[in-house]
């Protein structure tokens, strides 16, 4: 018998949003304020190839952002842009954000199929 791995809602965070927020920082840091992928990964902590990666939608596009989300992302940006060290605590702050927002929840819901339609277990 073939088990689906249960997952906990902090696994859906870190293999799912945390990378999609990354894509979105790099793609405005890129194109907004015309960085080199080299400066986006280094600002960003992570390699110029995870940003190639991203940039070609070969890397975390499972999630799509509302534009409401967009816009949060964006300001965090240009935040991050002004102090390259806000970076922790402005990731930390959208996943915050779009966690009250349930951006999760879907994609929770669709990768373990034990997660009930009415689960709320981030909200209690």
């Amino acid at each position: 018998m073939n088990k689906m791995k249960k997952l906990m809602p902090q696994e859906i965070e870190v293999w799912y949003l945390i990378p999609a927020l990354r894509r979105e920082m790099a793609r405005i840091f890129i194109e907004k304020y015309e960085l080199s992928q080299k400066k986006a990964a280094d600002i960003l902590g992570i390699t110029e190839a995870a940003i190639s990666q991203y940039l070609n939608s070969k890397r975390a596009s499972e999630i799509v952002f509302s534009k409401n989300e967009l816009d949060k992302i964006e300001k965090s940006a240009e935040k991050i842009i002004k102090d390259k060290d806000s970076l922790m605590k402005n990731l930390y702050d959208l996943c915050n954000v779009l966690r009250e927002a349930k951006v999760i929840c879907e994609l929770h819901k669709n990768r373990d199929k034990s997660v009930s339609k009415n689960c709320d277990v981030c909200f209690k």
